[in-house]
């Protein structure tokens, strides 16, 4: 034990020095130079028998200070006007319902575009090669099937839309 308390003496300004040059917040390095004594004890006899000491607490207080700071720029503050979350779910999520039948009574035209790029994830080039379009044609054909599609939910679903264009509310068809 005396040559942990010894090797820690020898060591510490120096560790202190190098913490705080990281950190640039006293009381952080006096808790960290804390932590670091605390693993020394642990070690105990073991201590001992290591062979560069100063090595040693330099290892384990680069890899404490590594630690302290992933924790800290993971630790974000927020602001004061942010609004809870709510455990109702948005209107958007509920619209699902309606999704299916008024993408049922589109064109086939448009409710092919929409199943391909929209919901398979196709993306418009390859649309446009599937079914033979040029690029601006295979864009066109999916921004008319998109507007068709918004206008047939507006009407049979009731879709409304708040001012930042996000669905705010809709009555559910009956079957």
């Amino acid at each position: 034990m005396n040559c942990v308390l010894s090797a820690w003496q020898w060591h510490e300004s120096e560790l202190r020095r190098w913490l705080l040059s990281h950190i640039h917040d006293p009381h952080e390095t006096e808790d960290l130079l804390q932590d670091l004594f605390l693993k020394v004890l642990r070690q105990d006899r073991k201590f001992c028998d290591i062979a560069n000491p100063r090595a040693w607490l330099f290892e384990v207080a680069r890899n404490a200070l590594t630690d302290r700071l992933r924790l800290k720029k993971a630790m974000v503050e927020l602001p004061e006007d942010l609004e809870a979350e709510s455990d109702e779910p948005e209107a958007v999520d509920g619209l699902a319902a309606c999704l299916p039948r008024a993408l049922a009574e589109l064109a086939d035209e448009d409710r092919e575009a929409i199943t391909l790029c929209d919901l398979q994830g196709l993306n418009q080039a390859e649309f446009a090669r599937l079914k033979g379009l040029s690029l601006p044609g295979a864009k066109s054909r999916v921004q008319r099937a998109r507007r068709r599609l918004r206008e047939h939910l507006a009407q049979a679903c009731q879709v409304r839309l708040d001012e930042a264009g996000r669905v705010c509310c809709f009555v559910p068809r009956k079957d």
